[in-house]
């Protein structure tokens, strides 16, 4: 039951996000728009309801569970920075705004983008990874809970990686390549 829910909350994050700007932009609704662009964190409300009660419920905890948990740290770390960048991109597409602003590539200030980038997936990993224990601990059944734990140690180790390639940009800076 939690797999099509976890694929569903991604689709209505999208649809609220979509809808928003299409009612902001396109249809000159700007509240109504502003309204689905500030509700979008219900979906993840509803997203950890749902998980708690299938759980509550006496479902042994699967791989779906503890991707919920995870969905909601990265929905709260990055939800508004993708749909600041949706925004950004619509209102150059369609109300004249400003051509949205490129990162930079190389050098100094891509490392430091990249490191903070770091940092805001160490803070997603954070809040997902208590959610799971908080899953854990709750449940109280060891043998209930292996794959939530299973999915903090695939995660810890996909963050220790992503540290790795991030802060190597501060080691060894990115370089533009010279034009032949």
């Amino acid at each position: 039951m939690i797999g099509w829910f976890i694929v569903a909350a991604e689709v209505g994050f999208w649809v609220f996000v979509i809808s928003g700007l299409f009612f902001r932009y396109l249809l000159k609704l700007k509240r109504l728009g502003g309204f689905l662009l500030l509700s979008t964190p219900l979906i993840d409300l509803l997203l950890i309801i749902v998980t708690v009660m299938d759980i509550k419920n006496g479902a042994t905890a699967n791989t779906f569970h503890g991707l919920a948990a995870i969905y909601i740290g990265v929905t709260i770390v990055y939800g508004h920075r993708m749909i600041k960048w949706a925004d950004e991109r619509f209102a150059y597409w369609l109300a004249g705004g400003a051509k949205p602003k490129k990162g930079p590539k190389y050098g100094s200030e891509h490392a430091r983008i990249e490191r903070i980038g770091w940092f805001r997936h160490l803070l997603a990993w954070f809040i997902g990874c208590s959610l799971l224990y908080l899953m854990v601990w709750s449940i109280g059944e060891p043998s209930r809970t292996e794959n939530l734990l299973s999915l903090i140690k695939t995660w810890t180790m996909i963050l220790i990686i992503d540290f790795i390639i991030s802060f190597s940009y501060t080691i060894w800076p990115k370089k533009e390549k010279a034009n032949m």
